[in-house]
């Protein structure tokens, strides 16, 4: 690349269906799930930076509730690159705000990068690679480039995109335009969606030159620029909630997308433990696991201290953090956060969020 990249990790989610390790305190992205030692936010953080080149030119957007747990965690990361919503409104008005902050300190022609905390990697070289030749399209033409990732398998937890015409590309990784966005599929469509070999999963990771995406912005989402044109982040009351999918990419003409295969899981739930680890054996033991005839179970505890015991159980998901053990069918891991609605709604249970 021949100018700086900006990267910006978007830091504000929940990660409501990794609890009850993931709290309100502790959200998904300040965990390790790994054997990195690292938090999520940390690993992105550190994947970035060479591309970034210095922490100067490394930003992060999260909530008011989660700032300080940002700052402890990325300690070299200036102040004025971190940038605080008073709440949450979606990824739309946190790709818009954080954009135009860019475009003050570095101008409209700066290529900037969206990234979540909560992503992993698996090939960090691959990775750069792609965002490098993704970043070059992103300098040279008017051009929205998202990330795909090559399907593994028919999911039905991922939107998706489908390829258009070829678009350019480099070192055998070619650039398409966007022929449309998709939402999560049912099995029967995934399976239908990967067969053509047309459809990539919707990473949420994006390349853009500022100014391409503020003109975008001013042309379909007119109401919300206007706010924070005016008001900055005090304008947060009164936008609407509303995701970047939504409120541009399933409406710009300027999409194009890279299909990617640098491996990547956006560990979604506790189920992604399971590819993440490629467990050898009945199951994936990341807790003091005694067991008698149980299989394809997930059990992870905190407390190294603590053992879990279980006898003749299948395909479950077993979480023991604190004060909360959380049980559950694997396959109906993604109902968290109907019982996370459940204690929001007792005043007695809330502390457990």
């Amino acid at each position: 690349m021949t100018q700086v990249f900006i990267p910006v990790i978007l830091a504000g989610g929940k990660g409501e269906r990794f609890w009850p390790l993931s709290r309100r305190h502790r959200p998904k992205q300040f965990l390790c799930l790994d054997s990195s030692g690292q938090s999520l936010l940390q690993s992105t953080a550190q994947r970035l930076l060479p591309l970034a080149q210095t922490w100067d030119n490394l930003w992060v957007i999260t909530s008011a509730s989660i700032a300080d747990g940002v700052r402890e965690q990325l300690r070299d990361l200036p102040e004025g690159n971190l940038l605080v919503e008073p709440q949450g409104r979606d990824t739309a008005p946190a790709v818009a705000w954080a954009t135009l902050k860019v475009a003050e300190h570095y101008g409209q022609d700066a290529v900037i990068g969206f990234f979540p905390a909560d992503h992993w990697i698996a090939d960090t070289q691959g990775f750069e690679t792609t965002l490098k030749v993704c970043s070059q399209l992103a300098m040279t033409e008017d051009a929205i480039v998202t990330l795909g990732i090559k399907p593994s398998y028919p999911s039905t937890g991922y939107g998706y995109i489908e390829q258009g015409e070829k678009h350019g590309g480099c070192k055998d990784l070619p650039i398409y335009r966007v022929s449309r966005f998709t939402e999560k599929p049912n099995q029967e469509t995934a399976k239908s969606f990967i067969a053509t070999e047309k459809f990539s999963w919707n990473s949420g990771m994006f390349i853009f030159r500022a100014g391409v995406v503020l003109k975008e912005l001013e042309l379909y989402a007119p109401q919300m620029m206007q706010l924070l044109k005016e008001k900055g982040k005090a304008a947060y009351a009164e936008l609407e909630k509303i995701s970047i999918d939504y409120a541009l990419m399933e409406k710009t003409q300027l999409a194009y997308v890279l299909p990617a295969n640098f491996g990547w899981d956006d560990l979604g739930d506790w189920n992604s433990l399971e590819r993440l680890t490629k467990a050898n054996g009945d199951n994936v033991d990341l807790a003091n696991h005694v067991n008698l005839d149980t299989q394809g179970a997930i059990v992870y505890s905190s407390d190294d201290n603590q053992i879990i015991a279980t006898i003749g159980l299948e395909d479950v998901v077993i979480v023991r953090d604190g004060n909360v053990t959380l049980v559950a069918k694997k396959n109906q891991t993604q109902e968290i956060k109907k019982l996370l609605k459940l204690l929001q709604a007792d005043p007695n249970l809330e502390k457990y969020l």
